[in-house]
């Protein structure tokens, strides 16, 4: 059933409309300004009117969708938290205090927090989407992270997601992490899809000294080895590249990026873990590239390696590397400006200025 869904959310996937954007484009040129001189701001704004398929293009129903799970990579000594801080920073979001609600208040967005695959329970904790798949993906350094069927189903929550995200109006989204260890996963899919030594794409994270980075890419590589032993001549499928060294949130992750793009609804990707799980998706579905907006360039190094193999140009560079979805809350304002400017400039003819010559 869950397979099915994800084939059919697959195969809906259409490209961005080109009349939409050639007309978005002709709308800018003819703006009281120098052709091009809003630079990455009408690159922006005609994207969004190529996907959303609109003459007065509109944003409604702004939400950051924060995915939280764990991940038993943690077990090989990957990070500098415990996994308890997972579920610490679960009630942190639902208590309003992370640095994603405070930058989700500023852009009047909601944040939307999904435990997809933490190990705690949380009692019905108010305000949190309980979609557990299981409690945290298996080490990956020892076997699969996850069974076919679990990256499935977690896949299916992101896409049902955006459904509901259709449903509620939403036009714009965001979509943000918790998970210690998911760094880890995130290097690891990164050099299997691109075929980079693990040491090339693999940051601090929480911040790590060089000496357990090192580490830390040691690991990666030595699982790499065990489950893609030809990925140096023959790259591995992308799915089992999730499936193997993945974590729960990136397949919801994953998944929403594909319902979004079936539904049409424009997402922001936040930085390296959400990338990792966006570049399955355009993997799987090449044309939902053509909905994302790439938040911020993080100061993970395997975060520009992904985004240049993905031919996408981040909005934001502030050399963050916090994750929640904080840098894709930001790039928000960036969005809604650019859209502003679009509707609301007045025209070369509607001012009665004067146009250069030609």
């Amino acid at each position: 059933m869950q397979d099915e869904i994800i084939r059919s959310t697959i195969l809906s996937i259409r490209p961005g409309n080109d009349e939409y954007r050639e007309q978005g484009r002709r709308r800018l040129d003819s703006l009281t300004k120098p052709i091009g001189s809003l630079g990455r701001l009408e690159e922006v704004a005609a994207q969004y009117v190529a996907w959303r398929e609109e003459k007065t293009p509109a944003i409604a129903g702004k939400a950051v969708y924060v995915f939280a799970a764990d991940h038993g990579i943690t077990e090989e000594g990957v990070s500098l938290y415990p996994p308890d801080v997972t579920p610490q920073m679960v009630y942190n979001f639902l208590n309003g205090g992370a640095a994603i609600n405070v930058l989700a208040r500023q852009a009047h967005s909601e944040v939307v927090i999904v435990d997809v695959g933490v190990d705690a329970e949380f009692a019905d904790a108010e305000g949190l989407l309980e979609r557990k798949i299981r409690r945290g993906t298996r080490n990956f350094a020892r076997e699969a992270a996850m069974t076919q069927e679990e990256m499935n189903a977690a896949m299916a929550v992101g896409i049902a997601l955006a459904e509901e995200a259709k449903q509620q109006g939403r036009t714009l989204i965001a979509l943000g992490e918790m998970g210690i260890g998911n760094t880890t996963s995130a290097s690891a899919m990164a050099a299997a899809l691109t075929g980079v030594p693990a040491s090339q794409v693999t940051g601090r994270g929480t911040g790590l000294d060089a000496e357990r980075c090192a580490r830390k890419a040691k690991v990666i590589d030595t699982a790499l080895q065990m489950h893609f032993p030809q990925r140096m001549t023959t790259a591995p499928e992308a799915m089992e590249v999730l499936r193997r060294v993945g974590g729960l949130e990136i397949a919801a992750i994953t998944g929403m990026v594909l319902g979004a793009a079936a539904q049409r609804i424009a997402v922001v990707i936040d930085g390296f873990i959400c990338t990792a799980g966006a570049a399955i998706a355009c993997a799987l579905a090449p044309h939902a590239r053509d909905a994302i907006f790439a938040g911020h360039l993080s100061e993970e190094p395997g975060h520009r390696i992904l985004l240049e193999r993905m031919e996408l140009k981040p909005l934001l560079q502030l050399d963050m590397r916090l994750g929640e979805g904080t840098g894709a809350a930001l790039a928000f304002h960036i969005i809604e400006a650019s859209l502003r400017l679009y509707n609301e400039m007045a025209t070369f003819e509607s001012a009665g200025v004067s146009q250069a010559d030609k």
